[in-house]
Formats: C-alpha cells, structure tokens, sequence
C-alpha cells in the first residue's frame, strides 16, 4: 500500500523526527462505497519525544486530544510535549517483556514462544482491556477530531484500537490488515529497548505479525461469538452510535 491512498490525497505517514509512526487513518474505502474523512484521526507512537519542528507540524494539524494507551510508568516516561493537547488516558499495562523475562530465566525462551506471548497478549485485550476500547469509542462520539490515538510503539494497543475503529466505520478485512501492517514499514525501533532478550525475541516484539491481530478476533469470536456482538455488548455501538460515527468520520 502506498502512504496516500490515492494520487493528490494527504501523506498517510507523517515523517517526524520524535515519532515514526504517526499515520493517518483517512483515505480507506468503506463497504457503502464512502472512505474514511482525512486529518480526522490519527495513530501513532508516543508524543513524548517530539521536536521543536515536530510540534509545529502535529499544531498544524490542529489535534487538541490524544488516546493514550500506555501504562502507568510507560506514561511517567514520555510525557506529551504538546502543550494544547489534552491526553486521556486508557490505560492497559504491558505484559508482553516481562513474560519473555520470566521465560528467558527458566530457558525456555524462544522466537516462537515470543510470538505466541504476542498473540496471547492480543486476546487479552479482548478478555481482559475491552473496557478500555469501550472508553475510546465513547470519546469518539463526542467529536474529538482532529485527535491521535496511541500507546508506547503505536503497534499493538494502537494496532487493535485501530482495527476495531475502521470495522466501526465499515471498512473491508484487507485493508484493515493492510494498515495494521505498514507499522513494519515506518516504525524505528528502540535499539535500548529490551537489550537482555536474544535479538530473535526483539524482532518478535520490535514488530507486527498478521497473526497477532487475528488473535484478537480469534478471542473475540469465543467471548462474544462475532465481531458484531461485540461492537454492540463489548464496545456498546448500538445502531444510533455506529450511525453517528460514520457521520463524524466518513466522507458523505
């Protein structure tokens, strides 16, 4: 996929110094034939680095609240650096490298195993952290936008929070997958991070795989029975809701 959607459309990946990931999730065709409004909402890394020039481009933008998925301590870490922007915090602690940690001292720790902790952290959004992506669709509805959604990376969290919002929005399957999966191609990892773990284990958790999204939906077919059970009971997207988030943030 290319960064624009179509010729003469807005850049999809902005190229800042702070933040690699910061995409937009406009421009994608919906099943009734209309496409997500563009500049409306965004997903990214952390704010907490941003520079001087960075911060002018994010204002020019105009985005005034960020959905902020990181932790407890992973938020004391990077803070905002955007003064005008108001930070909600939906918090869903990381699990992922300390599980690998527990693994690598009993030596059981493996590139498989690592992706199979990834996985499982991917279905616990579903069992344990829907309450969390319940709150966001509630700031949604209440016409945030320009706003930017985001976690540490911008992968995972950020990663399902995204897909669950362009299904909202009624985009097709593919081109879900197709956005979750150009993290891999903006995304600059942190060569400090997670240093004591074997460099297959960081590729696992220094990137995305087509199989931890569908570990997700896998989790949420046994809990909910299909994704649309689960945008009404989980996410509470009645009717009225999921109408009136089309009309915020698709193209009439």
């Amino acid at each position: 996929m290319q960064d624009s959607s179509l010729k003469d459309s807005p850049a999809r990946h902005l190229a800042l110094q702070g933040a690699s990931n910061f995409r937009d999730l406009g421009g994608y065709p919906t099943a009734d034939g209309r496409t997500t409004r563009w500049r409306h909402i965004f997903r990214s890394n952390h704010l907490g680095q941003l520079t001087a020039a960075d911060v002018e481009i994010v204002r020019a933008l105009g985005i005034r609240s960020a959905f902020d998925f990181r932790g407890i301590e992973e938020r004391a870490a990077g803070i905002c650096v955007v003064d005008e922007i108001t930070v909600h915090p939906l918090p869903i602690e990381p699990t992922v490298v300390a599980a690998l940690r527990a693994e690598l001292a009993k030596g059981t720790l493996t590139a498989a195993a690592a992706l199979e902790l990834m996985r499982e952290s991917y279905r616990n959004y579903v069992r344990h952290n829907t309450h969390s992506f319940r709150n966001l669709f509630g700031h949604l509805l209440e016409d945030r936008a320009p706003l930017v959604i985001h976690c540490t990376a911008g992968k995972d969290r950020t990663g399902f929070a995204s897909a669950l919002i362009l299904h909202a929005l009624g985009v097709p399957d593919d081109v879900i997958a197709e956005d979750y999966l150009l993290t891999n191609q903006h995304y600059r990892r942190d060569a400090t991070a997670a240093i004591d773990l074997p460099e297959d284990v960081r590729n696992a958790i220094g990137s995305v795989e087509a199989s931890y999204l569908a570990a997700a939906f896998e989790a949420i077919g046994h809990e909910y029975g299909d994704l649309e059970t689960y945008l009404r009971d989980g996410l509470k997207l009645g009717v009225p809701e999921r109408a009136a988030l089309k009309a915020r943030y698709l193209e009439s």
